[in-house]
């Protein structure tokens, strides 16, 4: 079974019609994965046994005609806690932990018959932008082993695009689910914040995290975000908007649709083939009947470094449960309880989520939170002003989704605030809580993904699945696979 060609639907008709078992498409999901864990380290945990256990279920109650999600194999981000099943965030801090519940998000997969095949390799506590801060194993870009497949969804990403699984879950607090599908050549969505429940999400920075599907095309991403979506009591930031059915007028087209392009997006710092593709879909767009004018967001170049001001300050926060105490790495020969904590801790993270705890816990200290964390936020007002303004006027925003394809492994390493960059054109959709999609653009001459960012208003998820299914059907930047693929 070759996932490169297929949909979910095309698949769920496999499964229906008989031609194949959930457990066949399992077994030969995780075959795939193992095969190409070798040349990319997506997967921390391969979840063989209880994945193969489920698939039998499916089939022995069978498969859901009805339920396009039933027997297909995805895999989870490694932040996302599983019951029983190792649970790590990419962290020395949780080598051995095996948590007792599952996320809602993996709950409702599960209600729904997706099979969990594994956990993705991520960038420690979801700190960084290329997947090379897991104290795991470094994933590489199936279109260059070479190359970073962005992060903090890295191993998902890769997994997706590999050809592993059709569906993938992230996590996106600044660009996470965003930058590396753009690196991958896939879809990736970032929902509006508390479209979908956090519970069971590890927190790194509450008010921007968000968990949202990446896959091939976009209609399986709005069928994933479908089965996500929703209230959640456990999550008192999850909203109670209605969740439409995303996948209904997901063919409606655009003409009509109003898009900003903002100028502050392509202007310094921009590669040069990036720019050229996200011109090229403006026309395209043009094509087909929407309006495309230029439009700006002056403040959105304040993002980055309001970001990692206000996204460390909550990061120090939420770290404090890693003491050594209750769970996960506790270090030996401390001679009191205070040299626990801090030799825990010393030991336990990594150099990335050091620096952030240390950024942050100095933004919020008595000296410094008027100087900095409360600047940080009053840009953050005047950034969700900007996108206000400009969705008065327009429907959706169409950016590139990164600077530049990706980059090589240990390119950036020594540089954090050239990484932090990365996330230059991703972090405002955070900042402003709004729904944000990258999917497939173009390529660059050395045959690397190229990927566009749209953004709409507060839960209109639905127009970015509009614009962002016509512009995959004129073209054909999602139907290229990596050499290495994963095909057989």
């Amino acid at each position: 079974m070759n996932f490169l060609d297929k949909s979910i639907a095309d698949i769920h008709t496999a499964l229906v019609n008989g031609d194949i078992t959930a457990e066949q498409l399992t077994v030969e999901a995780i075959q795939n994965a193992k095969e190409n864990e070798d040349k990319i380290s997506a997967f921390i945990t391969i979840n063989e046994e209880q994945a193969i256990a489920e698939a039998k279920k499916i089939d022995e109650a069978g498969i859901d005609s009805n339920n396009l999600l039933s027997g297909i194999p995805v895999a989870l981000k490694d932040n996302l806690l599983t019951k029983d099943i190792l649970t790590t965030a990419g962290s020395k801090m949780l080598y051995n932990f095996k948590p007792i519940i599952d996320a809602t998000v993996v709950q409702k997969l599960n209600k729904l018959g997706a099979i969990s095949i594994g956990k993705t390799n991520m960038d420690e506590f979801a700190m960084g932008g290329s997947t090379e801060t897991s104290a795991m194993k470094i994933t590489k870009n199936p279109w260059n082993l070479s190359k970073v497949p962005g992060g903090s969804s890295g191993g998902s990403a890769a997994a997706v695009a590999a050809g592993d699984v059709l569906s993938a879950l992230g996590s996106d607090t600044g660009g996470s689910i965003r930058q590396p599908a753009a690196f991958n050549g896939i879809v990736g969505m970032k929902p509006t914040y508390g479209r979908v429940s956090r519970w069971g999400l590890i927190a790194f920075a509450s008010s921007f995290d968000q968990v949202g599907p990446l896959t091939r095309n976009v209609y399986d991403n709005a069928l994933v975000l479908n089965a996500i979506s929703g209230r959640d009591e456990h999550d008192m930031t999850s909203s109670d908007q209605e969740v439409p059915d995303f996948t209904k007028d997901i063919k409606a087209g655009v003409k009509g649709m109003k898009i900003g392009l903002p100028k502050e997006y392509l202007g310094e710092g921009i590669d040069e083939e990036v720019k050229q593709a996200i011109l090229k879909a403006a026309d395209i767009y043009r094509k087909l009947g929407a309006e495309v004018e230029e439009v700006s967001l002056p403040h959105n170049k304040y993002g980055v470094a309001a970001y990692y001001i206000i996204a460390p300050s909550e990061a120090s926060s939420n770290l404090q449960r890693f003491d050594g105490i209750r769970y996960g790495y506790r270090a030996k020969d401390a001679k009191n309880l205070e040299k626990l904590y801090v030799k825990s801790r010393s030991e336990g993270f990594g150099d990335e989520v050091k620096r952030r705890i240390m950024l942050g816990t100095y933004s919020l200290s008595a000296g410094s939170y008027d100087a900095y964390f409360k600047k940080a936020a009053e840009i953050r007002t005047l950034i969700i002003n900007d996108f206000k303004k400009v969705f008065k006027d327009y429907d959706l925003i169409m950016t590139p989704t990164t600077p530049t394809p990706a980059f090589g492994i240990g390119e950036e390493n020594d540089d954090p605030l050239t990484m932090y960059m990365n996330d230059a054109l991703t972090i405002p959709a955070n900042m402003a809580g709004l729904p944000g999609m990258s999917v497939p653009a173009g390529f660059s001459k050395d045959g690397m993904p190229i990927g566009m960012q749209l953004l709409a208003r507060h839960f209109d998820e639905t127009s970015i699945y509009k614009a962002g299914y016509a512009f995959e059907q004129n073209t054909d930047f999602h139907k290229q696979t990596p050499k290495m693929g994963g095909a057989k």
